[in-house]
């Protein structure tokens, strides 16, 4: 599973900035409204430890990391429902990740060009805009079956309304208690507040004011995770310190989407798979090629600390630390993984 996240915000809170940072792109984040507005696109390699690791310990000839495509997406403004400042397209873009990361402006600086010094009202323009696009897309979903004199689904129609109420009331639809039935179908129709949303607070280490501000933030912390990072010190630090803050954001996707990763050694590739907790042996078999799901025998399965206290697969099995599962079998993070199969 390729983990989009899409990075939004009001205009020059950091989004770019950020951008450039986590990706070692050079796309604008000059200090003016919609300097951003075709989405600037990156693919990012996710920092695992344990795969390079793995790959060191059996000298394998390749290793392929999973990968993360951020998306830096133009500052949204009061109105962009509408259409406002490219409103619509900016909106379509979010729609097609899988993740939402809000940078919200936790300083105060004159010399930055925003809408507010407020970012509880920052948050609550961002969130209004993704509530009324998602109710406007209900409505005309709801339309097209009249107008089409579609079967009328009573289950479909439910949630619909029970969405609609709940967005009316200012709330976003991921706070919603949904089974996992009702959250795949309201993906498929893209709908925007049903996307898993953390917040970056950019701040100012530097200014006093800054301790107001976070007070403020932290305040959403019941309804949202929060990540602290001081984006315009970022190109001035480390690239370890970079690394860092790319692994803390993409732990943090990985939290939202309910994704862990999984491995496959061997001397031609060691290569880590990121997959949905709850994945069985026979579905994580077809991540990697439909041919050994579909002639899926059996699975030998070692987690990671076994392979790498025993050093290598035969001393694992020989300590009895190599399962034989079959195609039912949930994948555990931290799994390494064989998939025996015949075509």
């Amino acid at each position: 599973m390729g983990l989009k996240c899409g990075i939004i915000g009001l205009p020059n809170v950091g989004k770019s900035t950020l951008f450039n940072v986590l990706t070692n792109s050079n796309v604008n984040a000059l200090n003016y409204p919609f300097c951003t507005i075709k989405p600037n696109i990156s693919i990012v390699t996710v920092p695992d430890n344990r795969l390079i690791y793995l790959f060191k310990l059996v000298k394998s000839r390749k290793i392929t990391q999973s990968t993360i495509t951020f998306v830096d997406i133009a500052g949204l403004i009061k109105g962009a429902y509408k259409g406002k400042g490219l409103g619509n397209q900016f909106l379509h873009n979010i729609s097609e990740v899988d993740a939402i990361i809000h940078i919200v402006r936790c300083f105060n600086d004159e010399k930055i060009l925003n809408l507010s010094y407020n970012p509880i009202k920052d948050v609550e323009i961002i969130n209004n805009e993704l509530i009324q696009f998602d109710i406007n897309l209900i409505c005309k979903l709801q339309n097209n079956v009249y107008k089409k004199k579609q079967k009328k689904n009573d289950k479909l129609e439910s949630l619909f309304k029970i969405c609609l109420h709940h967005l009316k009331n200012g709330k976003l639809l991921n706070l919603l208690k949904l089974n996992i039935e009702e959250i795949n179908i309201l993906k498929k129709f893209k709908l925007l507040t049903i996307k898993p949303i953390f917040i970056i607070a950019n701040i100012d280490k530097d200014n006093i004011k800054n301790k107001f501000f976070l007070k403020e933030i932290l305040f959403l912390s019941k309804n949202f995770l929060i990540l602290k990072i001081c984006i315009k010190n970022l190109n001035k630090e480390k690239k370890l310190s970079v690394n860092n803050n790319l692994q803390k954001i993409i732990t943090l996707s990985f939290k939202l989407l309910n994704l862990h990763t999984f491995y496959t050694v061997g001397i031609k590739e060691t290569r880590s798979w990121s997959i949905l907790k709850g994945t069985t042996a026979l579905e994580a078999a077809k991540k990697i090629h439909s041919d050994i799901k579909k002639g899926f025998i059996r699975a030998q399965v070692i987690h990671y600390n076994d392979f790498i206290f025993y050093k290598n697969i035969i001393k694992a099995k020989l300590s009895g630390k190599m399962n034989i599962e079959g195609k039912k079998y949930i994948i555990n993070d931290g799994d390494i993984i064989n998939f025996l199969f015949k075509v």
